[in-house]
This record gives structure tokens, sequence and C-alpha cells, in this order.
């Protein structure tokens, strides 16, 4: 047998499902996650959760189990599995020649265009595959029909299959998904989110915003979620990061449908109130210890709200989430390397400039609320992503406080 030093990867066995999203949290909280893998469920029901061989002399094993409780969690090693890379490429090449051999079939040839409008990524929700619209373009495609998608669907190991269209215009942004396998859409992640695929948006690429709000420590806080969805960031602020109470706007039938469902999957319904409709028209006023405004491109019509609600005489956080776009660089710029840093650093000014303008915009805001002063303090920028070339999702938390 190999020594435990031989070996790629340590792995953490949940003997529960449903803990996996606090492993994976405690985990990435401390860097310790490897992103390159993905989590292995089991046939019994247990999560493995892939650890960076590098954390392994700093992983406190009973401080995760202290986390988890002692009744859901044990550990066992284990060689690394197929990166997600690496799994990527194998899949991508198989379901190639997959689909050729299905065109051969079908007495149609294969053309090298065939190739670039093969799926390069997708989304994985569950059993259900979410293809993106770049993908199966050409007219031959819809020619071949249901034995494509069954194919397409075996190949990508998945019993379902979706392709979304675009975000629709309906002050929603609901998706425009037509599924091509199967007629369920509703999907389950292993973090414990339910929702209409067809219906309600979901955005992997915000996890580590959603790992932060889950290291906060919000217990006695009361907290209000302006832009709620299916409850992206209200479950951290109850399931993780504790808070007494959250008040959880929606105005999306289909999202407050899913948002209610997921509060009863996380055993938090009581915790939460959600109210249904525009947030501008809340009756709600001086209740709120921290709100969070996770609309993008923008939330700055929600600021009013958010410094309205803000405790009159404790004031708190608030989290503005914003897509700022930074000016292109100047092409005739030096070598790459120091064109890629200064490109960097750009773009940092460019956050530090928008967060002191929105902090001196919000100071504005609570003096015609109150007729008072207010201390406002810049605590931090995160950013989340990035959209495009010099377009990025950031984060800007504002410590506001009455004078």
């Amino acid at each position: 047998t190999k020594r435990k030093s031989d070996l790629n990867i340590i792995v953490v066995s949940l003997v529960k499902n449903m803990h996996s999203s606090s492993g994976r949290m405690y985990l990435q909280s401390r860097g310790m996650f490897d992103r390159s893998f993905s989590l292995v469920k089991q046939p019994d029901g247990t999560v493995l959760l892939p650890i960076s061989p590098s954390c392994l002399s700093q992983l406190d094993l009973q401080s995760l189990r202290n986390t988890l409780t002692p009744d859901v969690c044990d550990f066992t090693w284990s060689q690394s599995p197929q990166s997600k890379k690496e799994k990527g490429r194998k899949a991508g090449s198989k379901l190639e020649r997959t689909i050729q051999e299905l065109l051969e079939s079908q007495g149609e040839r294969w053309m090298e265009e065939m190739r670039s409008d093969l799926p390069r990524s997708f989304q994985r929700h569950g059993d259900l595959v979410l293809l993106a619209d770049s993908c199966f373009t050409l007219p031959i495609w819809n020619k071949i029909g249901d034995q494509l998608w069954s194919a397409v669907t075996k190949e990508l190991r998945a019993k379902r299959l979706a392709k979304m269209s675009r975000i629709s215009r309906d002050g929603f942004r609901s998706p425009v998904v037509t599924m091509l396998l199967g007629d369920n859409s509703w999907v389950k992640h292993v973090d414990n989110y339910e929702f209409d695929v067809t219906r309600c948006m979901f955005s992997a690429g915000n996890i580590t915003e959603k790992l932060r709000v889950a290291g906060f420590d919000c217990r006695g806080e009361t907290v209000v979620d302006l832009y709620a969805g299916i409850g992206y960031f209200t479950l951290p602020y109850l399931v993780h990061a504790r808070a007494s109470h959250v008040h959880a706007c929606e105005w999306n039938p289909d999202a407050v449908a899913a948002l209610q469902k997921n509060l009863e999957v996380n055993g938090v319904p009581e915790r939460c109130t959600i109210h249904p409709g525009d947030n501008r028209q809340v009756q709600l006023c001086n209740i709120a210890d921290r709100v969070n405004l996770g609309l993008i491109p923008t939330s700055e019509d929600g600021w009013p709200i958010a410094c309205r609600l803000l405790k009159k005489t404790t004031g708190g956080v608030l989290h503005i989430h914003q897509n700022v776009t930074s000016p292109l660089p100047n092409a005739a710029a030096g070598d790459a390397a120091p064109q890629n840093l200064s490109a960097k650093n750009a773009d940092r000014e460019v956050w530090r400039a928008w967060a002191s303008d929105t902090a001196d915009r919000i100071t504005s805001l609570f003096k015609d609320l109150s007729g008072a002063s207010w201390v406002i303090n810049i605590q931090h920028i995160e950013h989340v992503k990035s959209y495009a070339p010099h377009v990025h999702h950031v984060v800007l938390d504002l410590d506001c406080r009455p004078n």
C-alpha cells in the first residue's frame, strides 16, 4: 500500500450529502479546497471533498469535525481523481467522435465547421446539463433531432439536457431556456438550492462572494436582502452567518417559489420573511443591521431604500454590488508583463474611484433622508469576477453610522 505522503490528495468524506456545503465552505474559507477537482458523490450518499496537498499540514481535522458536528463527518485518504480540465478534454473528444458517428449513420458528412459548433463548456445542475447559446447553431443539428440530444446527454453523463438562448428583458432577468431532453426543469444543487432552470437565474460564478457572506458573523443581526432571487445570498446569511432574521425581497414569482422551497429544505423558514413584489414598495424602515444589494449591472435604484432600512440609532453595513468598467489600456504601452501589471493596477484604481464616489453619494442620501450627517467608511472592495476585459463585478462594503 502507498504511504499517505505518496498520495496526491486527501478527501473528506461527509456522511450526509446535505452537509457537503458546510464542509466545502469551511475548506474554501481557509484556501484549502482544491478547485481543480470536482466533488465526488458516492453511491452510499457520502460526498468526497478534494483538499489541496499543500494545505495538509494546516488542516485541523478536529476543528472541521466540530464545524460539521461529529456524527456527520469522517475522513479518508485517496489518490487524485481526474481534474476538471482533464475530464473536459476527454469528454469533448469523445463527444465529437460520438456525434461524428451519428452523423455518418444518418448519411450526413462531418465538416470542420461542426467542430467549432460543439459545446466547449456547459453548466451542470444535478442530472441536468445546460448548454450555452453559442453551440449547436448550425441547421444540420435540427435535422438529426432527438437522437442528437440523447447522444449528447449520454456522453455528458446526464439525464436531462437544456439550452440557454438569452436572458429575457422582462424585468425579472428570467432565462430563456429550452428543454431538449426531459420534461422536468427543476434542479437541485449539492449545497441545498432548488429552482426551475427555465425560470430562475443561477450564477455559479458568484461562489466566492457567497463564501465570503457565509464567513460573516451576523449573530443577533437583522439583514435585508433587497434582491433575494432563489436565496443565493439569503441562505448563507441564515445558515452559515447565523443572522437572527433576514427580510428577503424578490419580485420574480418563480424565484419566490424557489426561495420558499429552499428555506424549507435548509430548515430556516421561521427566520426569514419574504416580501414578494417591487422592493421600492416594501413598507420597511429602521430595521436592518446589514443590507445586501446583490443586483448587477447596478443596484443603484436600491441605494435610497437601503439607507432607509438601516437602523437610525446604530446604522450598519451596506454590501453594494456593481459592474465597474475600466477604460481600455493604451495599445502603445510597453512589453507584455508590465502592461498586464499596469492594467490590473488601473482596474483597481477605477474600483477605488467608484467606491469613493459611491460613498459620497450614500452620504448625501443619508443627509437627505435624516437631515443629519452620517459617517461613511469604505470597509472593503471585493472583486467577484470579470464579465469581459475591464468589466468587473465588485462588491463594496460601506460602514454607515449616525454622527
